[in-house]
This record gives structure tokens, C-alpha cells and sequence, in this order.
């Protein structure tokens, strides 16, 4: 099939939702779709639109309905959609979701953020991610605490800095933050936080491979997020062996599961120093949280996403 993949995200950038659309293309082509990655949509020939961010592609999604009202079309919905555009841009989501065939999420716990008449049109996809090339090899000398996210309010980005404020003299835990600024506010913020306090290190913004030789060297990871859709940065960890300290969003706990024992009340400074500080103290804690990530990890193999797309466009397939 002819496959329109339109995101409103810049191709190269390192933001979310381009590096997902870069990876759905290539899933997409090895089933043997031909696939076309675009900001707008003007008319294209097209078998299957797959429009990711119900608000921010919104002129894409109408357009699209508008020339191929009998077209399959799949809204890909992204935390922001979820948790902030469902609520301060209202009417604009909830349209791009009712002219949707399908409603794709990536948590399993996004449906408490769907209106119900719209539950039935849900599909579940978990982000997938490959495994490293080499056992992780984390630094004996420091506790090293990867964040991989860019500087933006949604992220909380400084939370895990805060944390290690005030932690004792001999602690050896050391945070290293991998993303960029999206503003000059947060750069400079990022970088006074590096000049008052000796164990936070802002590394900008670096390319994936270096973020995965960051999570190879790390002890455990920390995202601190308000919201989340289903982070593909969570799949990277456990894939990778990482034990992972969330923030006890859906956007999380829809990815990690209920059970898992490493969450922390968003925005909770102090909980989240008691759960770094037991970290570094604690083994049986970490060994804790490395089984649940790795019993979890087959769900985000490439094959198991690739399957779930297959399964996806099998059934969109029959319309055409």
C-alpha cells in the first residue's frame, strides 16, 4: 500500500515524534509498504494516512478525510494530545479523533484519556527498541543516573538535579541529562544548575548512539515527566537491562506496568532523593528493579512492534 506518515515534527531533529516517525517508516517499508513522510497533507495519492499528534495535524487529518472520505486513516495520539490538547484545545482533538479509523496509543492505560465513544477504535502499540551491542558496563567509581529527555516543561527536566542537591558528601551518585533546550530559559537553567551544584552534568543535545552508550555506562535511569504518551526512551531502558525511576504517570505505568516497584509521586523532590539514595545503598533494590525490566523486555522487541503494524494494517487493508 501507499502509506502518507505525516508528523508535524522537523525530520533530523532529535524530538520524539520525529525519531518515531523515522522508525515507523522503516517498520512500515519492511512489510513492504511504500511509505512518504510529510508535514501537510495536499491531496497525495494515498492508500493509508497515518497522521501522528491529533492537534498538531490537525489541518493534515481534515484535508485528508475531506479528498478520501472510504480511506483508512490512523491518528497516532501523543501525550500531549492525551493529557494537555484533550483539554485546552478541545474541539480540535476530539475532531481529528472522530474522523480517525483508528486511534493508536502506546500505553496501555490511554484510554482513561479517550472519550469512551471513541474506546473501540483503539489500537495498543508499544514502541520497540534494539538491544545493545554489548553488556552495559556501569562505572564502578561513580553511581552514574542517566535522564534522557530534552528541556521542556513537560519532562520536568531538572527534577532528578534537585534530587541530588543536598545528598551526603559520600554519596557517589552523579546524574548525567542527555537532551536539548528547547529555549534559551532552559539552557540557561541547565547550566546554572551545573555551577551550584558539582553532581549534575547537562551533556545537550547528542546523537542516539550516544545516548545509548550513556545508558550502557548508567546504573539506573530517571524520567520525570508530567506527561507522557509512551515513551520510546522507557522502551530504550529496559530493552537495554536499565532499571528505570518514574514518575507514577499513565504515560509510564501504561509502559512499565502497575507493578512495577520503582515509581515516584510527580514532582516529589524528597521521594525521589529517598529512592536514588536507597539505589546507590541498596542492591537488592536495583537487583529488583533490573528483573522486572528485563521479564518486561520482550514486549518491546522490533519484531513484536513490527507484528502489531502488520496486524494493524492487515485490517485497514480490507477497506482499500
Amino acid at each position: 500500500m501507499n502509506i502518507r506518515l505525516i508528523t508535524p515534527a522537523h525530520l533530523g531533529n532529535k524530538a520524539g515524534n520525529s525519531v518515531t516517525a523515522v522508525r515507523w517508516a522503516s517498520i512500515l517499508r519492511e512489510l513492504g509498504h511504500e511509505v512518504v513522510i510529510a508535514h501537510e497533507y495536499r491531496g497525495e495519492p494515498a492508500d493509508i494516512a497515518i497522521a501522528l499528534n491529533a492537534y498538531r495535524s490537525a489541518d493534515a487529518i481534515e484535508a485528508f478525510r475531506q479528498r478520501h472520505s472510504g480511506r483508512p486513516l490512523v491518528v497516532a495520539l501523543t501525550g500531549t494530545d492525551l493529557y494537555r490538547f484533550r483539554h485546552s484545545h478541545a474541539h480540535v482533538t476530539q475532531r481529528s479523533m472522530e474522523l480517525a479509523d483508528r486511534l493508536l496509543v502506546l500505553n496501555h492505560l490511554a484510554y482513561k484519556a479517550v472519550p469512551e465513544s471513541e474506546h473501540q477504535k483503539l489500537f495498543l502499540i508499544y514502541e520497540s527498541a534494539r538491544p545493545l551491542a554489548r553488556p552495559r558496563k556501569p562505572s564502578v567509581r561513580n553511581f552514574d543516573v542517566c535522564v534522557v529527555g530534552h528541556l521542556r516543561d513537560e519532562k520536568d527536566p531538572l527534577r532528578t538535579a534537585h534530587a541530588v542537591r543536598h545528598l551526603p558528601e559520600g554519596s557517589r551518585i552523579r546524574v548525567r541529562h542527555y537532551g536539548a533546550a528547547h529555549t534559551g530559559k532552559w539552557a540557561r537553567r541547565a547550566q546554572r544548575e551545573m555551577r551550584r551544584n558539582r553532581r549534575y552534568h547537562w551533556m545537550g543535545e547528542v546523537a542516539h548512539w550516544q545516548v545509548r552508550r550513556g545508558l550502557s555506562g548508567c546504573r539506573l535511569m530517571t524520567l520525570t515527566s508530567t506527561m507522557e504518551g509512551g515513551p520510546n526512551v522507557l522502551s530504550e531502558a529496559v530493552v537495554a537491562g536499565v532499571p528505570v525511576i518514574a514518575s507514577d504517570i499513565d504515560g509510564a505505568v501504561g509502559v512499565l506496568g502497575e507493578n512495577y516497584p520503582g515509581y515516584f509521586p510527580v514532582g516529589d523532590t524528597r521521594e525521589l532523593r529517598r529512592q536514588l539514595v536507597r539505589a546507590e545503598t541498596d542492591p537488592i533494590f536495583v537487583q529488583q528493579l533490573e528483573r522486572h525490566v528485563m521479564r518486561e523486555a520482550p514486549r518491546f522487541s522490533r519484531e513484536r512492534e513490527k507484528a502489531r503494524w502488520a496486524e494493524l494494517l492487515e485490517a485497514l487493508g480490507e477497506r482499500t
